[in-house]
């Protein structure tokens, strides 16, 4: 994407007076991406990950809910629901998100309004951003997906590798385990 474009788009973003209800911007394929807050089981979801990877990651290296992941010159900024990182990143200037080159695993809680976010737009920006792990949460179908290693490159990235889990199935994601009976679907009715 060309710089000025995204840059443009970057500004854009940090300068939005962002209305209640709607998450942080991000910005992929020359888009600002707005969405809704989540949902309480949602939340939940990232907290309860959260912790059991923080439980398993050597120290310097932490599970954390939050901060933009960036990258300038494939013009994408995200904000992925889990983020597993050397803690030394959150340390760095707050001009910038993080570098993809220091996150280990991303992950996401898939919402209910908008699932093709994580499945399809975020498929395709992890792997262009060499991001080695991603974890997809689906609280709407019970699954958990885990992808991983990356191939290709812009348009053209792949996960190589995928493997498809039921919740209340034990997770292997390289080195961690994740025990996805804690884990709640969402209620039936569409609420929280």
């Amino acid at each position: 994407m060309n710089d000025t474009v995204y840059g443009h788009l970057r500004k854009f973003a940090a300068e939005l007076t962002v209305p209640p209800g709607l998450e942080y911007p991000e910005i992929s394929h020359g888009e600002i991406v707005m969405m809704m807050s989540p949902v309480k089981r949602h939340e939940l979801a990232a907290l309860r990950l959260r912790r059991q990877l923080d439980a398993q990651l050597p120290d310097g290296v932490v599970a954390h809910t939050g901060g933009d992941v960036e990258d300038q010159v494939l013009g994408i900024l995200r904000r992925p629901d889990v983020i597993v990182i050397p803690e030394s990143v959150l340390e760095e200037g707050d001009e910038q998100g993080i570098d993809p080159a220091d996150v280990l695993l991303a992950a996401e809680i898939v919402s209910r309004s908008n699932p093709e976010n994580d499945y399809v737009s975020k498929m395709r920006d992890y792997p262009a951003m060499r991001i080695p792990r991603y974890l997809i949460v689906d609280p709407r179908a019970g699954i958990v997906l885990h992808h991983w290693k990356p191939t290709g490159s812009g348009d053209d990235a792949r996960y190589t590798n995928t493997m498809e889990y039921a919740f209340g199935d034990i997770v292997t994601v390289g080195e961690w385990t994740v025990d996805t009976s804690v884990f709640l679907r969402y209620a039936a009715d569409g609420g929280n």
